[in-house]
């Protein structure tokens, strides 16, 4: 099989991990692309982005960050604050992060998917409408084949930090908001 590239848009290395060994099960050549600026706090993208780097290393994969900027996702999805999870705000959060993966891709000339898709609790469907506006993108359904329980094995055979919420300060779990508001 040819091999080609692709820039995969991670959220975190407990998603990655079973995405990663599965693209390159598939003979492809990744670039992992760290873009998080929808995490509520620096601290806890750095703590997310020391795992990725972690998952880099054990697969030799060249990492690329992108920089963090909370201020501009809050612009982006200023009014939607109030929506749940899974409601308006998560299709204006994935475009933010997929519109920089996009342009990265772009920019290298190779296609782009997403860690997203690996997650019960985002709807794939959604992605693939969100990222279809991207010439560039490739609709990888993770979670198909048991992608799900292949990452969180990988995550727990690696050590990595397994968070329990996806980043955002609207999303926080309600035993977590206090800590992470830092009250």
């Amino acid at each position: 099989m040819k091999e080609s590239g692709l820039l995969l848009h991670v959220c975190c290395a407990p998603c990655a991990a079973g995405c990663v060994e599965r693209l390159i099960e598939q003979g492809r050549r990744v670039v992992l692309f760290y873009s998080n600026s929808n995490i509520a706090t620096a601290a806890e993208f750095e703590r997310r982005l020391d795992s990725v780097r972690q998952l880099a290393t054990i697969f030799k994969l060249p990492l690329e960050v992108d920089p963090y900027d909370h201020g501009a996702w809050l612009r982006e999805v200023a009014g939607l604050e109030r929506e749940p999870e899974r409601g308006a705000r998560c299709p204006v959060c994935f475009g933010f992060s997929l519109g920089r993966a996009a342009a990265r891709a772009a920019e290298l000339g190779v296609n782009f998917a997403t860690t997203l898709t690996v997650s019960p609790h985002k709807s794939s469907r959604m992605i693939f409408e969100v990222g279809g506006v991207y010439d560039n993108f490739e609709p990888w359904d993770f979670k198909k084949r048991d992608g799900f329980r292949r990452s969180r094995e990988l995550a727990r055979l690696y050590g990595f930090y397994l968070q329990n919420f996806c980043g955002c300060e609207f999303s926080i779990c309600s035993g977590r908001q206090q800590e992470v508001a830092g009250q």
